[in-house]
């Protein structure tokens, strides 16, 4: 049984909207955001849209990690990589995982190799709220931020609880703990710990396979955060995370003597990871502050045969001045990001070290009482690439407090490791070719959104967002699966690629104690090149997301019923006689949780995951190619090396784990405790 902590950190929901106060006054619409602007404002002045989830919107389907956490969030989609070791990243309105920048309290120590693993192991006793930006957001935080940014922001030492202790198992027997402790330091300083373990080691095959359908998993996580109480009361925090994690999936015989051998088929990985960021206001009349982080990663994987060893270290400072003059509020910054990689692939000949120096100004202007005007830019110079230029507009309008129209648009850079980022291309199932010396890809993208926000006399409430957005790729590097099925060939596209999408999100309280939020989104993403359209990999037409949630008071009681529906996405077949199909079906993933609080301090929860006990293989004959000849034994090549349909073989494929979509986990139940002290 292992524990899970929850720190009940009171901040009101916006889109993520948990509650309304009985009094039937919306808090949400003062709910104020950092993300958009680095720095805070009310949501529903700012000129970017950003969307916030707090502790309490997470706690309505328990999971053991972010990156499962986000399943219910509208129009970001956890994306699985892998069949065997189940590495994944996050999608956010169709563009993969590399686009997105992940931060932490607005520190950029989630990119690159770490977009991986870093949404696993950050404790939920530390997490106040998640705001997430979908589309460019290059201007403020760089050239990883082209598709959106997810920032993670911890709770403050001031309102955290004393002790929080969360534990949940499942019925696969699955164990997660979270705790989270405060302590004072005399009058001068404040800290918070949150820990988090998780542990899986029970190997499951029920599709039959031969093969774990999830990889097991054994996870530490240790974060501390520091306030420092300074006489002058201006800001001063620092924190640091420790993360280790070891995971492997294969043949159900394996165990760690076949690793890196050709007798038994795994899939290993070790990770440990290192963090340090910090925040110091300047003692200074101006609103001035310094910020940093620092980040250690190594890994060491092995893919079958393949090993798989890298290192990559990431330094980052940042200046900001936010500076208001009459009907201006400006704010100035200068960034400096120092980052080293290396691994053993053939792609790295040498240790990759980059600098990248940065200015941005943002002029956020109030033209009148319901107009305003936000004018940004960022000039990057990257040793290796030169400069780079990301210009940023965006407007709003409020016709009235509770209406408010945006439009914003800007573009996006985005310079590419490849190794860091495609998974696919080290399982070993393919080979790897890179065609071409690959130039850093840009975008272009303009989001409108309309917000309205409507209160009733009888308390109850209603909020819908509707966006529309139009995006637009240059030198977009494109994972090629079908020129040839034994190859995963990587060059910049030939053309251009673009998607256009609407999304909405509705968000209803009663008076009865009934709360509903429900999303959609429809996007048409597609490939241009040489003339010929094609539609990306792994990218699906339209989702839907919901969570309704039900009070019981007189009961102590509280359900949540949550899921999320995904339309057809198109899938990495391996040749013309691949008998999967080339499109998944539509699917759902659908849970329940009930929640009785009866006692003080305590919170008794359970219920089902995946009650429609769903997998993606239904439908399917196989999700792994020759999951029964793993090394590619009994297979028969032509004199050009193309692979032939034999008796043993009569698909005509090759060892391949990279045709996944959605999770194998079927129906399983889970039962959980949560205990606060304040």
């Amino acid at each position: 049984m292992l524990v899970y902590v929850c720190l009940n950190f009171s901040v009101l929901p916006a889109q993520v909207k948990d509650s309304i106060p009985s009094g039937g006054k919306s808090e949400a619409l003062e709910e104020v955001v950092i993300s958009g602007t680095l720095k805070p404002v009310s949501r529903m002045e700012t000129p970017v849209p950003v969307e916030i989830y707090t502790t309490a919107f997470l706690k309505k389907n328990p999971t053991s990690n972010v990156f499962e956490a986000l399943q219910n969030v509208n129009g970001v989609r956890p994306q699985l990589n892998c069949n065997i070791c189940n590495t994944g990243d996050i999608h956010i309105n169709g563009l993969e995982g590399p686009y997105t920048m992940v931060t932490i309290d607005g520190m950029p120590i989630v990119s690159a190799l770490a977009t991986v693993y870093g949404l696993s192991g950050i404790p939920n006793s530390l997490i106040d709220r998640i705001e997430i930006i979908k589309g460019p957001a290059s201007s403020l935080y760089g050239s990883e931020a082209v598709g959106g940014l997810i920032n993670i922001i911890t709770k403050k030492t001031k309102n955290a609880p004393l002790f929080t202790a969360d534990i949940f198992s499942t019925s696969w027997l699955e164990n997660n703990v979270d705790l989270g402790f405060k302590t004072n330091i005399g009058q001068t300083a404040e800290s918070l710990i949150g820990l988090n373990y998780y542990n899986y080691n029970s190997p499951i095959d029920n599709n039959g396979d031969n093969f774990t359908d999830v990889t097991l998993q054994e996870r530490v996580s240790v974060f501390n955060k520091w306030n420092f109480n300074r006489k002058s009361e201006k800001e001063f925090t620092l924190a640091g995370r420790f993360f280790y994690e070891n995971r492997w999936g294969g043949e159900m015989q394996w165990n760690k003597s076949y690793r890196g051998g050709n007798e038994v088929y795994g899939e290993t990985i070790y990770t440990t990871r290192f963090e340090f960021l910090g925040k110091y206001q300047l003692p200074v009349k101006e609103n001035m502050f310094v910020s940093f982080s620092a980040t250690a990663h190594d890994q060491n994987s092995v893919y079958g045969t393949t090993l798989y060893l890298a290192q990559q270290k990431i330094g980052f400072g940042q200046y900001t001045w936010d500076k208001k003059l009459k009907i201006h509020n400006l704010l100035f910054g200068a960034a400096f990001r120092h980052q080293f990689y290396n691994d053993n692939t053939s792609a790295t000949i040498n240790a990759d070290k980059s600098n990248i120096y940065s200015v941005f100004l943002q002029d956020e202007i109030k033209l009148a009482e319901k107009h305003h005007l936000l004018l940004g830019s960022r000039y990057d110079y990257n040793n290796n690439h030169g400069s780079i230029f990301t210009p940023r507009i965006a407007y709003k309008w409020n016709p009235t407090p509770n209406d408010v129209f945006r439009i914003n648009a800007g573009t996006g850079f985005r310079i590419v490791n490849l190794f860091t980022e495609e998974h696919a291309a080290l399982t070993g199932a393919r080979e790897v070719i890179i065609a071409e010396n690959l130039a850093p890809e840009k975008s272009y993208n303009v989001n409108l959104n309309y917000l309205k926000k409507i209160r009733f006399e009888d308390a109850s409430f209603l909020g819908f967002e509707l966006s529309t957005w139009y995006t637009y790729f240059t030198n977009q590097i494109i994972p090629d699966y079908d020129t040839n099925p034994n190859q995963i060939i990587y060059k910049n596209l030939n053309g251009y690629s673009e998607t256009i999408g609407i999304s909405g999100n509705i968000d209803w309280v009663s008076p009865y104690g009934i709360k509903s939020i429900i999303g959609f989104t429809v996007m048409d993403p597609k490939n241009v090149q040489n003339g010929i359209t094609s539609r990306p990999i792994l990218t699906e037409k339209y989702s839907i997301n919901w969570t309704i949630s039900y009070d019981i008071p007189n009961w102590y009681l509280s359900i949540d019923y949550t899921g999320s529906l995904y339309g057809p996405m198109r899938l990495p077949l391996l040749g013309p006689l691949d008998p999967r199909a080339e499109y998944s079906q539509p699917w759902s993933l659908q849970n329940i949780q009930f929640t009785y609080k009866k006692f003080r301090n305590f919170e008794l929860y359970g219920g089902i995951k995946n009650i429609l006990n769903w997998t993606p293989n239904k439908g399917n004959p196989f999700l792994i190619a020759r999951a029964e000849d793993p090394f590619d034994q009994n297979v028969t090549y032509d004199t050009n090396g193309n692979v032939m349909a034999t008796p043993s073989n009569p698909y005509a494929l090759t060892f391949d784990p990279t045709y996944v979509y959605a999770p194998n986990q079927g129906i399983r139940g889970f039962l959980g405790l949560r205990y606060t002290l304040y």
